[in-house]
């Protein structure tokens, strides 16, 4: 029997992830808010990617619905890929666990550390499975009312070597979207975490990915960031994976040099589209509660869960909660912030 693919949080990533599953002939079923759901069963949807990949699915393609409970409707066995923000795991999994079979698998799509334990507190009859996504995906709806998910930078899917994963991978790789299978996916979200400190600073920067990681002073924010959770990771024990083209211990360093010096050892991290911006800078600016706590909150929880302090992340963190209006902040700005006592 074909696997029957359900996208609890049909957002910017899953509404890609779900769109190029269907595009390859799978079953899937979106899960969105009332106003997506509408715009996928009324217009369809685009999925793109910046190598040049694009598929137009007609609203038959798949089915949308805007709760767990109506994806669950029959029976039929379902592999669950939940892409919520961290802040509304609970809430999720929840529903997931009320709604679907026992042993059902929830393979988490989501940035941060903890939302594994959220699914299995929530959801303790589901199988928790870890997951990272390394790329960034814009949202857009077009004059005609159809939504486009595209995928503007680059890098592989990871899912935690577990027998439910095996069992979905080669329709991945039939979406073009492969999974590299890891047995250690802690170490992996740990060192996806690291990049994902650069969210908060695009958020505040107020420019678009490429042209922020281009500004020397934005980088070194960045790289005061990192410095300060691999720091405290060392402490901790913990040995962030390698997900990126450099090993995290090296990124810092990267990040500091001449921005013509970065732009050519870098050029991968700079593989990105020019309109591409971090998924916190929409939800400052739409009013959204925004995945800091996730982000720099998950490397001061961990200082402080091992009697240390991570001074720089509580600031970046409290300057997100409270950015100021809609005021966009040098690099210069923003470092001097992170240092204030």
């Amino acid at each position: 029997m074909a696997t029957r693919f359900v996208i609890v949080g049909a957002g910017a990533i899953g509404c890609h992830v779900g769109g190029r599953l269907a595009a390859a002939g799978e079953q899937v079923v979106f899960v969105a808010r009332r106003r997506i759901a509408d715009a996928l069963e009324g217009h369809g949807l685009v999925v793109s990617d910046l190598d040049g990949f694009r598929a137009a699915l007609e609203p038959r393609c798949f089915v949308a619905v805007d709760t767990v409970a109506e994806a669950a409707a029959g029976g039929q066995p379902s592999f669950v890929l939940l892409c919520t923000k961290g802040g509304a795991t609970v809430t999720a999994a929840g529903e997931i666990g009320a709604a679907f079979a026992q042993g059902t698998p929830i393979l988490s799509l989501q940035n941060g550390i903890d939302n594994g334990d959220r699914i299995r507190s929530a959801a303790p009859g589901c199988q928790a499975l870890a997951g990272m996504v390394p790329f960034n995906v814009v949202l857009t709806t077009g004059s005609d009312g159809r939504l486009t998910a595209h995928r503007a930078t680059s890098g592989q899917l990871y899912a935690e070597d577990h027998v439910a994963c095996r069992s979905v991978e080669a329709a991945f790789a039939r979406a073009g979207l492969p999974l590299k299978l890891a047995a250690d996916m802690a170490a992996v979200q740990w060192g996806k975490l690291l990049l994902n400190l650069n969210n908060p600073v695009n958020a505040l920067a107020g420019l678009p990915l490429r042209e922020e990681l281009l500004d020397a002073g934005y980088r070194r924010v960045l790289a005061a960031l990192q410095d300060e959770a691999l720091d405290v990771m060392r402490k901790a024990g913990i040995r962030p994976a390698k997900v990126g083209a450099a090993p995290p211990r090296l990124i810092p360093t990267i990040l500091r040099l001449p921005t013509w010096a970065f732009s050519r050892i870098a050029a991968s991290m700079l593989k990105i589209d020019s309109s591409a911006r971090s998924s916190m800078w929409d939800d400052i600016h739409a009013g959204r509660t925004t995945e800091i706590d996730d982000l720099c909150g998950a490397i001061v929880r961990l200082a402080t869960a091992h009697g240390l302090t991570a001074p720089k992340n509580a600031a970046m963190a409290d300057l997100v909660k409270h950015p100021g209006g809609s005021r966009r902040y040098s690099g210069p700005d923003l470092l001097q912030r992170l240092h204030q006592p």
